[in-house]
């Protein structure tokens, strides 16, 4: 079954692809033009369903779509970045910009470790039915990058339980914690439902 992915971010594609390798999943920007979509929700689960009904209304009605919305919230920054992960530097910031602003804050307020977590929304929209689903992941962050592997906020952020951030653990570790894992588990039920062509009720 093919599922199109409503991104265009290459880290977030590949985690996907990583993670859903029994399915053909490509992105939307191998079956069309990219073009950009104006993730305006005040929520991840409003932004990921804005962003995978845009590709689908573009692609028609026998096309899969799935998309994320993911980001960190930092409870003591009254949980910035939150949806504005992506562009915590501003619109069209870098990754980069974005690390450097999250620890220049915890460096003037003299923070050099503090709570944070990951969310993660998946949307999946289709000609039959809409659904959403959720993942998270608890831990730490520090006022330093350490590791090169993931991407976003990974080279700062230590999980619950361990002492390494996300850029220094291994894959196969990280696929076990992320919470985008966490919310693609719950979504791969929903597509072996689709697969079936056995739809659950809307509650």
């Amino acid at each position: 079954m093919r599922i199109i992915v409503a991104s265009s971010n290459r880290g977030k594609i590949e985690e996907i692809k990583n993670l859903m390798d029994e399915f053909e999943v490509l992105s939307y920007g191998e079956v069309m033009d990219e073009f950009e979509i104006e993730e305006s929700g005040s929520t991840f689960q409003e932004n990921a369903l804005i962003k995978s009904r845009a590709i689908f209304q573009k692609l028609g009605d026998d096309t899969l779509v799935i998309s994320d919305d993911s980001g960190i919230s930092v409870p003591a920054f009254e949980y910035e970045p939150g949806i504005y992960s992506a562009r915590y530097a501003g619109v069209g910031a870098n990754m980069s910009a974005n690390l450097k602003k999250l620890i220049d804050k915890m460096k003037d307020q003299n923070i050099k470790r503090t709570n944070a977590f990951y969310s993660a929304s998946i949307a999946i929209s289709s000609k039959e039915l809409e659904y959403t689903v959720h993942g998270w992941m608890y831990g730490d962050i520090i006022d330093e990058l350490r590791g090169d592997n993931g991407f976003g906020y990974d080279p700062m952020f230590i999980p619950r339980g361990f002492e390494k951030t996300l850029g220094e653990l291994p894959f196969d570790i990280k696929r076990g914690l992320s919470h985008r894992s966490k919310a693609l588990d719950l979504a791969k039920n929903i597509l072996n439902m689709f697969a079936q062509k056995s739809f659950l009720p809307i509650l």
